[in-house]
């Protein structure tokens, strides 16, 4: 397996992992990042391969449950002037 370049932001972020006791060395730090990136990864497909085609199907059975696009679109863009409105 090959070396890999982590960048300052990353190799920073490993030494205070270190610094926190919490790990003995890097490869600790990286093998935990990697298995929660394995987990995450997962999830994922179980969304997209089980998750999606359930709701799909289940709005093919029910077509009411749909909302229509211009209710979705009215919805976001409240939810986008209210969150500018908040950044203010």
């Amino acid at each position: 397996m090959p070396n890999v370049a982590l960048g300052s932001h990353y190799e920073e972020f490993v030494r205070k992992q270190l610094e926190s006791g919490r790990y003995n060395n890097a490869s600790e730090v990286v093998r935990a990042g990697l298995r929660l990136l394995e987990d995450h990864e997962a999830a994922r497909e179980r969304w997209l391969n089980e998750e999606i085609p359930a709701r799909y199907d289940e709005l093919m059975d029910n077509p009411g449950l749909g909302i229509p696009a211009k209710t979705v679109r009215a919805r976001f863009n409240a939810k986008r002037r209210k969150d500018a409105a908040k950044a203010k």
